[in-house]
């Protein structure tokens, strides 16, 4: 579904460069998403000439510029192929965009992002802050949760590889993704479009736009989407599961419990119906407004609310129980995610002389959130009511995080000798969360294993920066540029406690409720006081200097430097910012009349104080989540390469990505209560972590030496206007490790090939599409994650998986 475009929307969202993926491609309109021109203006197919692929701009260098001119290593990723693509949350993006990868995190239902080969799979709480930077309309949103809002009525998606600290703000050492939502617009009348889909698992998408042109000068746009389906997790049955009561009794007794106290299993604890996990049910509305009064100043304003009424994405068991299916689990704890997100953004533009133009960027963000979800997922059958495995649930009672930033630009506009900009930055974080994590030996009616409840009431930070970047046109074909960014993060922790269960046997042995508060009364100890601060400063810089390589091409070269702020953890220990130097020489190419493009990056990272980051259980035995500083250089190298062609009937890319060297430093001790099975640390470990492993010189997680994707799609024409489209999308990736562990075969998603497939057939006016999709054709099974249980002596290993095949209808229509 997508809107009619004017010339300026065509240029910019529909024609396709590298790293820009099958975007359509005519005069006056793409051809398979019609202009935003009422429908009589529409060009005629004999008027259609094919567009040249340089015409994308983009806006990296908070400037609008080609994109083939412009020298960052960028993908720029239309709607109309976001729309092909059936790109609807961040995760999507990652088979489009060369060494992007996206990871799910069940217990919090959110994505942590991986950008050549640098992500943190635990930036999902309150503590931690992702490497991946996202903005939506340049405002920073500082929460993984925000990776998994519905991506709706976009304008199109900038994926920035490498540091961006010099103009994209906070955290972005492996790179930033930019959200450009649809803009209302002023002077192209009343206009829309809606789109509606069906698919198997129940499938139901529903999603429409108007633009509103109130006055001369005013105009809004609203959009609305909801999607949703069901879980693809079926309940397995316990009693073809569970051992019989005399069974159970007996395996009780030999443990050594009292007969008078042996009870059976409850088998109603285990759900068997309701909402199943990994199902959606999403919805969001923006309504956006511009005022543009004169030509010299403009004012886009939006509010956008989003709720996530879905469950969470459950781990499977990598071989499953013989006799049951692979999608399936034996689940006690029923699955339950309930998120709020509401949203304020605000853009002033005005060109205040000739040459010079200010920006105020400005946004506000409330989030709210509570799930449930089980966290054994059901690996180990109990033998009784209280052996045989534990039963934990991982539960947020509560989260609430809240945002707000300002930033000011000024910059040079026109032909200018030296393009400059400068600018300030001020973000500002309030956020609380409560996570209990009840664990009982066998059932719900055993004994305690562990309990605990983490509170935080109040964690804060506060980000402050001021930047400069300035490129001098030495002559006409080359150039140099230089930035420099000065940020300071304070971030602080006032009045969190981790209670751990104190074991008291005068204290009932029942899971803690949402309803109490944890106390000595009710069995806990204030295992760990969280109460602290963290401060502190880095200058952070770019030099880079790129060159026109006759009139088709350009080179660039770069040294630049990128910062993840330090902060507080459990216990109140501080963990230090990482740092990092980037090498990078890169090459744009155009030919064929701006009908293919080639463009190419080749790069070298070198961090220091890298941050790993997992749940671990201390020595005491108390849990909680640890930030390790990995010393000396965590290096990574890396190509990338992406080629399109554009003719009259066909469209073709393909995105390459290499990463051949992806080497963790010197960590002695990582933990991660992830995996079972890791030896006792010595006392000298630090945090006092209990289990630990060696992971120095390791390899990166979701780093795949080689990923390839390739995209083609052909217009066959039907003689009356109409069109027919197949399109087949196919990824290959090999091998790559899910921890950085390194763990053997089941800590790995070996080599795989994934494959979509699509057939569009378009009527001859252009004023509706039927689309038919199969998404994942093989029904691969492919994993993001990789944990493992101890059962019975035996290491069983889990994991997160893509979705399984998945097929449907789409009907679009415009007006």
């Amino acid at each position: 579904m997508k809107l009619r475009y004017s010339a300026l929307h065509v240029a910019m969202a529909l024609a396709l460069a590298p790293g820009t993926v099958l975007a359509a491609e005519q005069d006056g309109g793409p051809q398979n998403a019609p202009s935003q021109n009422p429908p009589s203006q529409n060009p005629t197919a004999p008027d259609r000439k094919v567009k040249q692929l340089s015409a994308i701009s983009v806006t990296a260098t908070k400037r609008e510029t080609p994109l083939q001119k412009t020298p960052i290593a960028v993908t720029a990723i239309t709607p109309d192929t976001l729309d092909k693509e059936r790109v609807m949350t961040v995760q999507d993006l990652t088979r489009l965009v060369p060494g992007l990868q996206g990871t799910s995190e069940g217990d919090h239902g959110v994505v942590t992002l991986t950008l050549r080969g640098i992500g943190n799979d635990s930036a999902k709480t309150e503590y931690a802050d992702p490497e991946v930077a996202t903005f939506v309309d340049g405002v920073y949103a500082a929460r993984a949760e925000a990776a998994s809002s519905l991506l709706l009525d976009m304008d199109g998606v900038e994926v920035l590889r490498g540091p961006q600290g010099t103009l994209w703000g906070r955290n972005s050492t492996a790179g930033a993704i930019n959200f450009q939502t649809a803009k209302p617009d002023i002077s192209g009348g009343f206009y829309g479009n809606g789109q509606i889909e069906a698919g198997n698992f129940n499938q139901i998408g529903t999603r429409a736009a108007i633009n509103l042109p109130i006055s001369s000068t005013f105009a809004m746009r609203v959009a609305v989407v909801h999607e949703q389906h069901d879980g693809y997790v079926s309940y397995q049955n316990p009693a073809s599961e569970i051992p019989s009561v005399a069974q159970q009794q007996a395996t009780y007794l030999a443990q050594g419990g009292n007969a008078a106290s042996f009870q059976p299993i409850n088998l109603n604890q285990f759900i068997q119906s309701g909402p199943k996990y990994n199902s959606q049910n999403q919805s969001a509305a923006r309504v956006s407004a511009l005022w543009q009064p004169s030509d010299t100043f403009k004012w886009n304003l939006s509010y956008e609310y989003f709720v996530d009424r879905g469950t969470p994405n459950l781990s499977l068991m990598q071989s499953p129980r013989e006799g049951q299916d692979f999608w399936s689990a034996l689940i006690n704890t029923a699955p339950y995610l309930d998120r709020t997100s509401k949203t304020v953004r605000s853009r002033m533009d005005w060109d205040f002389t000739d040459g010079m133009e200010l920006s105020y960027i400005a946004g506000y963000n409330r989030y709210s959130g509570k799930s449930d979800f089980d966290q054994d997922v059901g690996v180990a059958v109990p033998t009784s009511f209280t052996t045989g495995g534990v039963t934990q649930e991982d539960r947020t009672n509560y989260s609430n995080y809240e945002s707000y930033s300002h930033e000011i630009d000024v910059k040079s506009t026109g032909q200018q000798t030296i393009d400059w900009i400068v600018g300030a930055y001020y973000e500002h974080e309030d956020n609380n969360i409560r996570f209990d994590i009840p664990i009982m030996n066998g059932t719900e009616q055993g004994s305690v294993n562990w309990q605990g409840s983490f509170i935080q009431p109040k964690e804060t930070v506060e980000s402050k920066a001021v930047f400069g970047q300035a490129t001098w046109h030495m002559s006409d074909h080359w150039r140099l540029t230089g930035g420099a960014r000065w940020s300071h993060d304070d971030k602080a922790n006032e009045g969190g406690v981790n209670w751990d269960w104190a074991y008291d046997p005068s204290v009932p042995q029942i899971p803690i409720s949402p309803g109490v508060l944890p106390s000595p009364a009710t069995g806990f100890s204030a295992g760990q006081l969280n109460t602290a601060s963290y401060s502190k400063s880095k200058v952070t810089g770019l030099l880079r200097v790129d060159t026109d390589i006759s009139e088709h091409g350009l080179a660039y070269a770069s040294i630049s430097t990128g910062y993840k702020s330090g902060g507080t953890q459990d216990g109140g220990a501080l963990y230090q910012p990482e740092t990092l130097t980037n090498y990078e020489i890169g090459t744009k190419f155009a030919f064929l009349d701006g009908h293919l493009t080639w463009n190419s990056a080749m790069y070298y990272m070198d961090f220091k104080n890298f941050q790993l980051s997992a749940p671990i259980t201390y020595a005491n035995g108390a849990h909680g989540l640890g930030f390790s500083n990995v010393q000396g250089d965590t290096e990574v190298f890396g190509i990338e390469s992406e080629l399109a062609v554009q003719l009259q009937n066909d469209r073709a890319n393909l995105i390459f990505s290499a990463i051949p060297k992806k080497r963790i430093g010197t960590l002695l001790y990582a933990g991660s209560n992830d995996y079972a099975g890791f030896p006792a640390c010595p006392p000298t470990a630090p945090l006092g972590v209990g289990n630990c492993l060696n992971v120095t010189g390791n390899d990166l997680p979701h780093a795949p030496d080689v990923s390839l994707t390739a995209i083609y799609e052909h217009d066959f024409h039907l003689g009356n206007g109409a069109r027919l489209t197949p399109r087949l999308s196919a990824q290959y990736q090999s091998m790559q490790w899910l921890s950085w562990f390194n763990l053997g075969a089941s800590d790995q998603q070996k080599a795989y090939v994934r494959g979509d497939l699509s057939l569009r057939y378009t009527e001859p006016g252009d004023r509706w599409y039927v689309n038919a999709y199969v998404q994942n054709v093989s029904d691969g099974r492919i994993r993001t994650s990789a944990g493992s249980s101890m059962v019975n002596g035996n290491l069983v290993y889990i994991s997160q998986y893509l979705p399984p095949r998945t097929y449907g209808v789409q009907l679009g229509f415009w007006f």
